[in-house]
């Protein structure tokens, strides 16, 4: 573990979860402060607006974001996967997991994952499941996979197709911390047919102006990111087969954005793929 500069924590290790400190920035309700969210306090929004100088196209990313993970989800959906798991889900906004999953199939199981109380506190008063359908919660750190796997294993049956959601969180995770050993153990538990899907931040997609919003959102943030190039973010799908357009940068999902973010930073990889 490392402390920043106002003595929080950063890098947390396994079974460590952040308190509930209004006077530190929180990753979760800084994003809830850039998609126009009401869950954020002085701290969130000022360290929210640093990181803007540098990559004022977040709340873009964050609409691209919640389309990517909307598109997943109706499609694997489509494709008859009925539990889905995930993981570092932030605070609830509009069209949730379970919200697009349980339209299409309602008896989908969901179970969300975050390492951060305040997330897990807003989704039990706000995530409500389908009469016919499932959803729980676990406060856990993608770092400790053995507690997620315990833990949702109330709620999915490891034993058919699970798909992993991984939207925007993989990037939080050191590289000391070996993330691709992580998902690693992770896919070995999955059953065959399983999906995993990832968004993960870029570090060659506007490597200048991705390195400006790497090095403010570090110094004003709780969290340490650390994007990744391609090649690095890719091999978190090795040994599965790629689906749908396979591994794309965000603005170019299933087509191109509707606004242009040549320049502005916006730069993530996403994709999907399933265990043969």
């Amino acid at each position: 573990m490392t402390q920043d500069s106002r003595g929080a924590t950063k890098g947390s290790g396994i079974g460590e979860h952040p308190g509930f400190d209004t006077s530190v920035a929180n990753a979760a309700r800084m994003w809830n402060y850039w998609i126009g969210g009401k869950d954020n306090f002085r701290a969130d929004r000022e360290a929210g607006d640093q990181v803007l100088e540098a990559m004022p196209a977040l709340p873009l990313v964050a609409r691209l974001l919640r389309r990517f993970l909307i598109t997943a989800v109706d499609e694997l959906t489509a494709a008859g996967v009925r539990q889905f798991l995930d993981i570092g889900t932030g605070l609830p906004t509009a069209d949730n997991t379970h919200d697009v999953a349980q339209r299409a199939a309602p008896g989908s199981r969901i179970v969300y994952v975050d390492h951060d109380p305040v997330v897990i506190s807003h989704a039990r008063a706000l995530l409500t499941s389908s009469a016919e359908g499932t959803t729980d919660y676990i406060q856990a750190d993608l770092r400790d996979w053995a507690t997620i796997s315990g833990g949702s294993q109330r709620t999915l049956d490891f034993s058919r197709p699970v798909a992993v959601l991984l939207i925007a969180v993989l990037h939080f995770i050191l590289d000391a911390e070996d993330p691709h050993r992580i998902i690693s153990e992770m896919k070995a538990d999955l059953a065959p047919g399983s999906y995993l899907v990832i968004a993960h931040a870029a570090s060659d997609i506007g490597a200048a102006t991705a390195a400006a919003m790497a090095r403010s959102y570090n110094a004003t943030s709780s969290l340490t990111i650390t994007p990744r190039d391609r090649a690095t973010v890719a091999r978190f799908f090795d040994g599965m087969e790629m689906t749908g357009p396979g591994l794309m940068p965000l603005d170019q999902w299933r087509g191109p954005s509707p606004a242009t973010t040549a320049g502005s930073g916006l730069s993530c990889y996403c994709g999907i793929a399933t265990k043969p």
